[in-house]
């Protein structure tokens, strides 16, 4: 089974190493990560929503 990781982080500056070091231990392909970096007043996940789609679908 494909595991897969999300990322969000709230302004363009931060980092996400952490999240991503983190991911990558859990075995998550960085394939398989998906960021988004926007502000937390927005649920707006426009990463998430398209990527979101593709793995509900299988593709």
């Amino acid at each position: 089974m494909k595991k897969y990781g999300y990322i969000r982080v709230s302004s363009k500056d931060q980092n996400i190493d952490r999240q991503v070091e983190s991911l990558r231990q859990l075995k998550i392909e960085d394939k398989n990560m998906f960021v988004d970096k926007q502000s937390g007043k927005n649920f707006e996940r426009k990463k998430l929503s398209k990527d979101g789609e593709k793995i509900a679908g299988g593709r």
